[in-house]
């Protein structure tokens, strides 16, 4: 696999100049895929503003001063996804990861006690040793708990520091949805209704707006409104 490419055919998500440069740096494989997630160093440059060259940004990771979820980042090319916290303490930027209406990554600013905690939504749940559940996550994490009293669909709000659930919005109808993948990518929608189809086909979701789309485009970020911060609506 290619550790480059060029800007010209970088994600349509990532918010870049494309004619600024020839190539832009390719993440490394982890939590998020390429299309949703940009490398820690094109974020501290281009989104951030805390530096203005690559060289920099390498110096400042180097030196452990930036954290994406509560935690040092130690590679210049770690993904930095949808509903990541990042933070540069020294310079007292924190900020939350997202989409605009437009389908493009975005940094919201947030202040220090709004980064210690995110947004994950339940891709799976398996039944371990012990009658115990453990939650698989989106952005990486697990999570064992004693009770099933979650579903897959769900969103967790989690301290990112112990792992400790704060809140839980499930999948429901009247629930606040940002769609985070397909042609309504950026877009925040009421849900109406969630209709579980018999099959193999993706079960589907309905929003007060007369739009649709698949369960695993849908992330929930609220019971009745967005308990996050939100990009500014374009014109």
């Amino acid at each position: 696999m290619s550790d480059h490419m060029k800007r010209l055919a970088a994600p349509r998500a990532w918010p870049l100049k494309r004619k600024m440069a020839v190539w832009a740096t390719k993440q490394s494989p982890g939590a998020h895929s390429l299309e949703s997630s940009m490398p820690a160093a094109m974020v501290l440059r281009d989104m951030m503003g805390a530096c203005d060259t690559a060289r920099e940004a390498k110096r400042i990771i180097g030196n452990r001063e930036l954290f994406v979820d509560g935690v040092a980042v130690k590679s210049p090319k770690t993904p930095i996804g949808v509903m990541d916290t990042v933070s540069v303490p020294k310079m007292k930027l924190n900020y939350r990861m997202l989409l605009t209406d437009k389908g493009k990554l975005s940094l919201v600013p947030i202040d220090e006690e709004e980064a210690k905690w995110k947004l994950c939504r339940i891709e799976g749940k398996t039944k371990i040793k012990g009658g115990k559940i453990q939650l698989n996550l989106s952005g990486g994490r697990n999570m064992i708990l004693d009770s099933n009293k979650y579903r897959s669909g769900d969103t967790l709000k989690i301290d990112v520091a112990d792992q400790k659930v704060l809140d839980a919005y499930p999948l429901a109808d009247g629930a606040s949805a940002l769609i985070i993948h397909g042609a309504l990518a950026g877009k925040v929608e009421t849900i109406a209704e969630y209709v579980v189809v018999k099959g193999p086909a993706d079960n589907v979701v309905k929003f007060k707006s007369g739009t649709e789309t698949v369960r695993k485009n849908v992330f929930i970020i609220g019971s009745s409104k967005p308990e996050i911060k939100l990009p500014e609506v374009s014109e």
